[in-house]
């Protein structure tokens, strides 16, 4: 059976590995990883608008993973849509790339779950096998924050190199161009960036797991037994 310290230190890298999990399903489900302001670039120059006539033509845009919406402001007030990355605005994206992160994610929450269930079996008992046990945990661990990592890194390679949010806002405009005037990574982005910092805490957890603490001996007092105390 593992120390009651060894015990504490997985069970707690267990809870984190849980609340990984729950944060990637959380992120991947909310339309809130991106924000910004869209500037209605034809209806300005239309009317030659000027920087106190501009915000007139001043819109916002939201979308995550697989849904969005904007308001599109060309002069004639706000007009609210929806709309979803699947299946059609898709196409006109980087596929590949974005069906990459949301593969990455998913491998995540799988490895997620693992080093949830391994860590759990280190807080119980102490493996037989060395793959089951810190190790085994350290790996999991390791490719579940790799892999939010990797998606992470893939989504800010979509917005600044690709252009993603410039895209989703032009989407189906044919009569209309809009411009990004500002871009804001939200919540669901750093729920995400906050996954991939609790499997670093969970390897650091399991490396104090493994440091040998000395004992503490107390030192016996040798008792000199001499002849007289014999004699009585």
């Amino acid at each position: 059976m593992p120390g009651c310290f060894k015990k504490t230190l997985f069970a707690l890298a267990s809870l984190i590995s849980f609340v990984s999990f729950i944060l990637i399903v959380v992120a991947m489900g909310t339309p809130k990883w991106m924000t910004g302001k869209i500037l209605c670039k034809t209806g300005a120059d239309l009317v030659n608008a000027t920087d106190p006539e501009l915000v007139k033509f001043i819109g916002e845009i939201y979308y995550g993973l697989f849904r969005g919406g904007k308001i599109r402001q060309c002069g004639l007030g706000g007009r609210r849509s929806k709309f979803t990355i699947f299946p059609h605005m898709v196409k006109k994206l980087n596929t590949g790339l974005h069906v990459m992160i949301i593969i990455f994610l998913c491998v995540a929450i799988f490895f997620s779950l693992v080093s949830f269930g391994f860590c759990i079996l280190n807080a119980i008992k102490v493996p037989y096998r060395a793959i089951n046990g810190p190790a085994g945990a350290c790996l999991w661990n390791f490719l579940a924050g790799g892999f939010v990592v990797l998606a992470v890194t893939s989504f800010m390679a979509a917005v600044k190199l690709h252009h993603l949010t410039e895209r989703i806002a032009n989407f189906r405009e044919n009569v209309f161009r809009f411009v990004i005037l500002e871009e804001r990574f939200e919540d669901c982005f750093w729920i995400c960036v906050a996954s991939a910092t609790a499997h670093a805490v969970n390897l650091l957890l399991i490396g104090i797991s493994e440091i040998h603490f000395p004992k503490v001996k107390t030192k016996t007092e040798e008792v000199n037994v001499t002849a007289e105390d014999i004699m009585y």
